[in-house]
């Protein structure tokens, strides 16, 4: 683990490769599992804001889900994104390919809102978690990535790299910075 600011980064993050590969995958992360998409409390009001401007892109199943509760609790205890009928994200609609997409993210690169997406999405395969003081950036490992940490394989790309502009987002420049020099320092003792 390494600590920089007020987090601690777990060493997969620099280790791993990945590179999200869709046409192998099908955007699964925003189907399957066994509750939503994790959400900060500062999130549920964007929800909120964003709902309307994002309707146009859901299917009638996905509006009622959105319309009955826009966000639910997880047996944690914590905010996560609804689903419909148990499975698929409220949020997602499928494009011709049956590949999964994010209406809010649609909607951001359509100009209609500055909301991107919830931050546990734009960070995924990253999770933060809490650890007293501090918050804890974690490597989640899912059998479903495995064509997109071969495609990170083949490219060379490490995690925190293809994660770049979510973990700038949410940390900060000076942060990201900070981890790169880490990096770089872990990589040239290696080659020692």
């Amino acid at each position: 683990m390494i600590q920089i600011q007020d987090t601690i980064v777990s060493e997969e993050i620099l280790e791993r490769k990945f590179v999200c590969n869709l046409s192998a995958c099908k955007g699964a992360c925003c189907v399957q599992g066994d509750a939503g998409a994790p959400l900060e409390y500062q999130e549920l009001e964007e929800l909120e804001n964003v709902f309307e401007v994002v309707k146009p892109y859901l299917s009638e199943k996905s509006i009622a889900a959105l319309e009955e509760d826009l966000y639910t609790v997880d047996t944690d205890g914590d905010y996560v994104t609804q689903l419909v009928n148990g499975k698929e994200c409220a949020f997602v609609f499928f494009d011709e390919q049956n590949i999964t997409k994010c209406s809010i993210e649609q909607a951001y690169v359509d100009g209609k809102t500055s909301f991107k997406k919830p931050i546990s999405c734009h960070l995924f395969p990253v999770r933060l978690s809490k650890i007293a003081d501090y918050t804890a950036v974690n490597y989640a490992y899912w059998d479903i990535c495995k064509d997109a940490c071969t495609l990170g394989e083949e490219l060379g790309v490490k995690t925190y790299q293809f994660l770049k502009e979510p973990l700038i987002r949410r940390f900060g420049e000076e942060w990201f910075r900070e981890l790169t020099l880490v990096d770089e320092a872990l990589e040239n003792e290696k080659s020692r």
